[in-house]
């Protein structure tokens, strides 16, 4: 099949055009079942047949990743498992910006009892939560559509009943990614990765940071260190996560925890991990996995910068970018960066905005999207087209 192109129509009609085990990895952004904004595509997460197609078309030991609301999680992961994936494990992206959709109790109880609230002052709202409290239904995070959204003056008050001050929904500051994995086809990971191209984690693709440090890693096996088989390894950056943190969630996380790190005595050690050792017999097994540089505690995972212009990137002249739920470039990019090797093809069967199409384009991936509505495909379009191709790598 023809990449780099969005095709249009029911995702399971189009899903099924696509040839066996013909795509490197599926990262999608699909419906979480929330009814988001009262959208009609929100309604339900997809089915197991959805992500039997998904399954089909990808390479043995490809990878899935799939956002999920944290109320609609379980449900997604169930069905993308009882499609025969195995589940490996769930990314957690941290963001600083959500807002809650929650009932003021005291204030509902007030107006059931006919019951007076002082006006305490005013408030003003703008971008997630001038839309939420504009909206009915759903819950707002950071990747909701503030753009455009005129402030809006709310009054505050404050009543006298047992119920003041409680609630029915907390802030929203995270959206689980299921990460999921085709069955290999081989006996060994290794065999699979030579045969298919795929079955790994792109590991020093992703690390965080670029601090020199030496470490001893841990098997499958669980076992520790060079003396037990392992790998004591040197290398720039840390091992990456399964958390994620957004700008802002990580400026929050720094300021609580402060600067930390080692103490001024440890500092000879230059990277190095330090620690006190466990000793199998006479032979130590492993060290304490604890560094030496020093920073806020956001420097332990990858944290995505988005851009403000990128959104609307090549969207003037259709009125801007309206889609509700654009995620983050930067994000996508690590994403596509940990799963997929340069020259692969990713699917991206709920392509929305095309941000898994921008990060493609950007890392010199090859695309296959699949969208429905028609407004949200010249969306797409017009911010793929805007994306600069990658520099040509020079030797």
């Amino acid at each position: 099949m023809e990449t780099n192109k969005i095709l249009q129509g029911d995702v399971l009609e189009k899903l099924r055009e696509i040839s066996d085990s013909s795509v490197d990895a599926v990262i999608t952004d699909p419906p979480y079942g929330l009814s988001f904004m009262g959208k009609k595509w929100d309604y339900e997460v997809p089915n197991k047949v959805v992500w039997e197609e998904c399954l089909r078309v990808l390479k043995p030991g490809g990878y899935l990743l799939s956002f999920a609301g944290t109320r609609t999680q379980h449900r997604m992961a169930v069905r993308i498992e009882d499609a025969g994936f195995e589940i490996r494990d769930m990314i957690a992206w941290i963001y600083g910006s959500g807002f809650p959709k929650s009932l003021n109790i005291g204030k509902a109880v007030d107006k059931l009892q006919g019951n007076e609230r002082e006006v305490v002052g005013t408030q003003t709202l703008s971008g997630n939560a001038a839309q939420s409290t504009k909206e009915k239904g759903g819950t707002y995070g950071s990747n909701t559509n503030s753009v455009d959204i005129k402030p809006i003056e709310i009054i505050l008050t404050k009543g006298t009943s047992d119920w003041e001050g409680w609630g029915t929904a907390l802030k929203p500051a995270l959206e689980p990614i299921t990460v999921a994995r085709k069955p290999l086809s081989e006996k060994t990971v290794a065999e699979n990765c030579l045969k298919w191209g795929t079955g790994g984690i792109n590991i020093d693709g992703c690390r965080v940071g670029a601090d020199e440090i030496t470490s001893n890693m841990r098997t499958e096996s669980g076992v520790y260190g060079k003396y037990s088989g392992g790998d004591s390894t040197k290398h720039q950056g840390r091992f990456p996560a399964n958390l994620i943190f957004d700008e802002e969630g990580a400026k929050m996380l720094d300021e609580q925890t402060g600067n930390v790190g080692c103490s001024s005595n440890r500092e000879k050690y230059k990277g190095r991990n330090y620690g006190t050792s466990v000793f199998l017999g006479e032979k130590p097994l492993f060290n304490s996995p604890t560094y030496t540089d020093k920073g806020g505690a956001s420097r332990f995972f990858y944290c995505a910068k988005a851009s403000k212009a990128e959104r609307n990137m090549g969207c003037e002249e259709i009125g801007g970018c309206k889609h509700p739920t654009v995620k983050p470039l930067a994000l996508m990019e690590y994403l596509v960066n940990l799963v997929s090797r340069e020259g692969a093809t990713v699917l991206d069967p709920f392509m929305g905005s095309g941000t898994t199409g921008i990060a493609c384009k950007k890392l010199g991936r090859n695309f296959i999207g699949i969208e429905r509505e028609e407004e949200y495909i010249k969306i797409a379009e017009a911010r793929i087209k805007a994306t600069p191709e990658p520099l040509p790598t020079l030797f």
